[in-house]
C-alpha cells in the first residue's frame, strides 16, 4: 500500500508577543527517533539546541543572572565573570547583553574556537587558560579575577540557581510533556551537574518509577570511581579529581565532582551510572544527524549514544527520554567533523562531470 501524501504544512505562530530574547528560554520540544530507535523501543530526545543560544546553558544563565539580581548580590552593571567550557558563557553572554552587564569569561585554551568567537560577538571578554591547568585552572583563574576586581562570580558549580532553575523548568516541561504517558528512563550527561539534580528532584516525586541514568566519559569515571571530591569552605573543589583524565565530549565532566551534583550523587537522584567513550559519542551524533536531520554536539552524541543501550536492554513498550545539551554547530573545529571536507569528494566530482555546465575547474 502506498504511503498517504502528508498535508500542506501550517503555522499559525507561538501564540504570544515575547518582550525580550531571554523570555524565549525554554519550552524545547521533546523529538521522537524515528529511524535509529530499536523496534520494541521508543526513544525521545529533549532538543536543547532550541533554546535562543542553542544550548540547555541558556536556562543556567538565566537563572544565576535573576537570582542574583533578586537577592542584590548583582549589582546593575556589575561585571559577570565566569569559568565554562563554552556554552555557559555563551548563555551568559547572551543574557548579559540583554540586561546590560558586561561579562568576562575564563576558558581553557583546549576548548573549541567556534565557542570563543560567539562569546567575543556577543560582547564578552574571554580570558584563556593554559589546558594543562584543566578545569580547576579556568575555574581559579575567575576566581581571581573576580576577588581583585570586585566583581560577580557567576559561581555555576556550587550556585543553588543551577539546580533551581531546572526543576523549575526543564523538569516541568518534561512532566507536561509526558502527562497521561509513561517515560521509563531519562538518560543525561553531567557538565555541572544542575539537569539531573534539578530534574531528578522531580521525577522522585512526582514519577517514581522513572529509572535516571546517568553518563559520564569512559576515560574520566569521576563519580563511576567512588572516590570523594576535595572542597573548600564553600564547597568549592579543593584541587583535581584524581580519576580524571582529558576527554573529548566538551562541556561534560570537569575535572572536579561539582557541588551541584553533589546533591544528585546525596541524593540517590540516578539509578545507574554509564560510561560512554567519546569516539562512541561522536558516531551517535553523525547517526543522529544523517539519520534523523537532529544536529547535536559530541555530547548530545554520547547521550544519545548511552540511550541506545538503555535501550537494547530495556523491555518491550519503553519509553526514553535523552537530554542533548547543544548544536552540533559549535564542534566544526573538533574530530567530530573529521572527514567532513570543505572540498568536493570524489563522488561528487563525478557528479559534477557527469553534465557538461557549470563544472568547477
Amino acid at each position: 500500500m502506498d504511503n498517504p501524501m502528508p498535508p500542506i504544512r501550517t503555522t499559525d505562530g507561538r501564540g504570544r508577543l515575547y518582550e525580550s530574547i531571554v523570555d524565549t528560554i525554554g519550552n524545547t520540544p521533546c523529538i521522537r527517533v524515528n529511524n535509529l530507535a530499536p523496534k520494541h523501543a521508543t526513544i525521545y530526545v529533549k532538543a536543547e539546541f532550541f533554546n535562543p543560544a542553542a544550548s540547555v546553558k541558556d536556562r543556567l544563565a538565566i537563572g544565576i543572572i535573576e537570582a542574583a539580581e533578586r537577592s542584590g548580590t548583582l549589582k546593575p552593571g556589575q561585571t559577570v565573570v565566569e569559568a565554562t567550557s563554552g556554552n555557559t558563557g555563551i548563555g551568559l553572554a547572551m543574557v548579559c547583553a540583554q540586561k546590560g552587564y558586561p561579562l568576562v569569561v575564563t576558558m581553557a585554551d583546549s576548548f573549541s574556537v567556534e565557542r570563543r568567537k560567539m562569546m567575543r560577538m556577543l560582547g564578552a571578554k574571554v580570558v584563556l587558560t593554559p589546558r594543562a591547568a584543566k578545569g580547576f585552572g579556568m575555574y581559579q583563574k575567575a576566581v581571581e579575577i573576580a576577588e581583585a576586581n570586585g566583581w560577580f562570580l557567576a559561581r555555576q558549580f556550587e550556585t543553588e540557581a543551577n539546580a533551581d532553575i531546572h526543576e523549575a523548568t526543564t523538569a516541568r516541561e518534561i512532566l507536561g510533556d509526558f502527562r497521561g504517558q509513561r517515560i521509563d528512563y531519562f538518560v543525561t550527561g553531567y557538565g555541572t551537574g544542575g539537569t539531573v539534580t534539578g530534574v531528578g528532584r522531580v521525577l522522585r516525586r512526582e514519577r517514581p518509577e522513572t529509572k535516571i541514568i546517568l553518563s559520564e566519559p569512559a576515560n574520566a569515571q569521576l563519580v563511576g570511581s567512588g572516590r570523594a571530591q576535595g572542597r573548600d569552605e564553600k564547597g568549592a573543589p579543593a584541587d583535581s579529581h584524581p580519576a580524571f583524565e582529558p576527554h573529548p565530549i566538551q562541556g561534560w565532566t570537569p575535572d572536579f565532582i561539582p557541588l551541584v551534583l553533589q546533591e544528585a550523587i546525596d541524593r540517590n537522584f540516578y539509578d545507574e551510572v554509564i560510561p560512554i567513550a567519546g569516539a562512541e559519542g561522536m558516531k551517535w551524533a553523525r547517526m543522529l544527524a544523517q539519520k534523523e536531520g537532529i544536529f547535536t554536539g559530541v555530547s548530545g552524541g554520547s547521550t544519545f549514544a548511552v540511550a541506545m543501550q538503555v535501550a537494547e536492554r530495556a523491555p518491550e513498550g519503553s519509553v526514553i527520554l535523552a537530554m542533548l545539551p547543544d548544536t552540533g554547530e559549535r564542534y566544526l573545529s573538533t574530530p567530530l567533523f573529521e572527514g567532513i571536507t570543505e572540498d568536493m569528494t570524489e563522488e561528487e566530482i563525478t557528479l559534477s562531470r557527469s553534465t557538461p555546465g557549470f563544472q568547477m575547474s
